[in-house]
């Protein structure tokens, strides 16, 4: 845990995208990209004991700006969409496979335009003034070190952590660990990820 942070179990459910995906118990998960996809994003999301809990999409042959999670067999949860022409990169998150306003559950964008630390802000569907972030993920992405906290607080809600093994040095994977707290929405927390993953692949790109 970093230096300065807190931790407390929440004795109420942080869900955004379902109490269903809030656990009792502090949950560890493992993400891991291919690293060579036509599809651009692929990423599977097991257990600590290698079974599929979500994967992630980009629709074939679609603009790289649009990614979908989905469970074990399919289902779509969640999907992510780049706003066109967004300075600070922003992303938005819905219920299911739709991208209607009445769907939004949240939005996440980069904390200042120019960053020699990861920072991204992410807003709940409610939050429509976004004078203070509901989340915030901060860190090094190139360590694959960050840490996602309650607003601007120190409370901790997540954390992620690069995994090295040999056979994804190998195979060229990228593969890091996520641990979510207990009774919080660890969809929620995939998806953070996963937009926290391709804001920073696309730092290159003009804004």
């Amino acid at each position: 845990m970093m230096a300065g942070s807190s931790y407390a179990p929440f004795s109420v459910a942080v869900a955004v995208v379902g109490p269903q995906f809030c656990a009792s118990y502090p949950v560890d998960l493992i993400v891991t990209e291919k690293a060579l996809s036509i599809t651009h994003g692929d990423y599977v999301v097991t257990d600590v004991n290698g079974n599929v809990v979500f994967k992630v999409k980009g629709k074939l042959l679609s603009r790289r700006d649009k990614r979908i999670l989905v469970d074990a067999v399919g289902n779509p949860i969640v999907t992510m969409q780049q706003k066109i022409m967004s300075a600070h990169r922003r992303w938005k998150a819905y219920r299911g496979d739709s991208t209607a306003d009445k769907d939004l559950l949240f939005s996440a964008k980069k904390s200042s335009l120019i960053q020699f630390k990861t920072s991204l802000d992410v807003f709940l569907a409610a939050n429509t003034k976004e004078d203070i972030c509901d989340f915030k993920i901060h860190g090094s992405y190139f360590e694959r070190a960050c840490t996602i906290s309650r607003g601007d607080s120190t409370v901790i809600v997540a954390q992620m952590s690069r995994k090295y093994t040999a056979k994804n040095i190998l195979l060229g994977k990228d593969t890091f660990g996520v641990t979510i707290y207990p009774n919080v929405d660890y969809a929620f927390i995939v998806a953070l990820i996963v937009i926290l993953d391709e804001i920073n692949k696309d730092r290159d790109d003009v804004d």
